[in-house]
């Protein structure tokens, strides 16, 4: 892309992009955990979700749009921080999109399962896996158009919930309306207590994840000051869509009802006794999350790439070894990401996708908390802004130590700070060289 064409894209467009981006099977799978946590609370986890992501891309957008750069938000941390914020930055997001990958992936095997629930759960990821390395080397000039596509089939299938959900409320189908079942007791809309909320937040947020990768497009706009206003928009858009389809899938089908390896939105179609609607809506589910687990190997080969580029990676993954323009030993990596993913889901068919979300999750809000904090010490900020920083900080830290209050999830926490652990030890060894030399 030439420096005419990068300017073209308008604040709504934008938006649009987002919109499609970030729903993904984290919202559509992952949303049943939270709702299993918290009960019909789950729309407050939602809704502080969106605040907490309001606040980060609001600090993304304003440091995008006063230095434009590639490397975006481990830019901006290493500019602020030192080069071991960059590293740690970089390594850190490419983990935590390998564990989406393999949260993605194993969520396409739970969905497949619905079809063939006898299949073990690592034959469908094998498969799946397969086929996203196949189509990313095929390198497809049109995979952008798909991806376009299946976002919008991602959003249809959330409206088309919606609608008949409201439509089976005031009777339009199965020729007879269901009530709301709105609690009316605090036990009723906390079937899990304060720590199910908290518990639940984790996977709120990461059903927004995907803001810093919109952060990034930002630099493509026609005007950089309507940065802001475009994730102002796309946040309000997605919000809205969240809670809106969340709060009617929990309030009209009783909560023990919902299962992990189900959507809630199929859960809750299912008493309207409309047969194509569960196939359908399953079927969009695994198209959109194919592409987006392909989009996601495509990414952390050129992550890895960019990593190698600028020292922070080995220099075998730097090597102009390409087939189809891409990197054959940074997407050997990613590729080795997923047989992880599949190795695992082999060794914990149970809990896997649980453990592989949330701490997909923590990471992922380890991301956002660099983003944060590069912000304040970047941008000139009134004591206003300032304080609406720390209170992101808040936000960031409440959802990551609400993994800790469920036995379910806890393993993710300790993965994930394990992870943060070793990158953090590595990060401070490179300083030190770097120091020296």
């Amino acid at each position: 892309m030439d420096k005419s064409e990068e300017k073209t894209m308008a604040w709504w467009q934008l938006s649009l992009i987002g919109v499609g981006c970030t729903i993904g099977t984290g919202y559509f799978l992952g949303s049943t955990i939270g709702i299993k946590l918290t009960g019909p609370s789950i729309v407050f986890s939602f809704l502080f979700a969106a605040i907490g992501t309001y606040i980060v891309f609001q600090l993304l957008a304003k440091m995008t749009a006063a230095d434009p750069q590639k490397g975006s938000f481990c830019y901006y941390a290493s500019q602020a921080y030192g080069k071991w914020a960059g590293f740690s930055c970089g390594w850190n997001y490419w983990v935590s999109n390998i564990l989406i990958m393999g949260s993605q992936l194993t969520a396409l095997s739970i969905l497949s399962q619905f079809w063939f629930p006898h299949i073990p759960l690592w034959i469908f990821a094998a498969f799946y896996a397969v086929l996203a390395i196949i189509v990313v080397l095929a390198g497809t000039k049109k995979f952008d158009q798909v991806e376009n596509i299946l976002a919008v089939i991602k959003v249809a299938a959330i409206v088309m919930f919606i609608i008949l959900a409201i439509a089976g409320l005031i009777g339009l189908v199965d020729g007879r309306s269901y009530n709301l079942s709105i609690p009316d007791t605090f036990d009723g809309y906390f079937t899990g207590g304060l720590t199910g909320l908290w518990s639940s937040l984790i996977y709120a947020f990461y059903a927004f994840g995907g803001i810093e990768v919109i952060g990034m497009m930002a630099m493509q706009l026609k005007k950089k000051e309507d940065a802001t206003k475009a994730g102002s928009i796309m946040l309000l858009l997605l919000a809205s869509i969240y809670v809106l389809s969340i709060g009617l899938a929990v309030t009209t089908v009783e909560l023990h009802i919902f299962d992990h390896k189900e959507s809630p939105f199929v859960t809750a179609m299912e008493r309207y006794h409309l047969a194509f609607f569960p196939h359908v809506f399953n079927g969009a589910i695994i198209m959109a999350g194919f592409s987006t687990m392909a989009a996601a190997l495509f990414g952390v080969t050129n992550l890895l790439l960019t990593l190698a580029e600028d020292g922070d990676a080995p220099k075998l993954f730097a090597k102009k070894v390409k087939f189809k323009e891409l990197p054959l030993p940074a997407m050997g990596l990613g590729a080795a990401g997923l047989l992880a993913s599949i190795i695992t889901a082999l060794l914990l068919p149970g809990r896997i996708y649980e453990y592989i979300t949330t701490a997909a999750g923590i990471l992922l809000l380890f991301n956002w908390l660099f983003i944060v904090i590069s912000a304040m010490r970047i941008l000139k900020q009134k004591m206003w802004s300032k304080i609406i920083s720390v209170i992101g900080i808040l936000f960031i830290l409440i959802a990551v130590t609400g993994t800790w209050f469920d036995h379910t999830i806890r393993p993710g926490l300790y993965v994930s700070l394990g992870i943060m652990a070793l990158i953090g030890v590595i990060a401070v060894v490179i300083q030190k060289k770097h120091k020296i030399n």
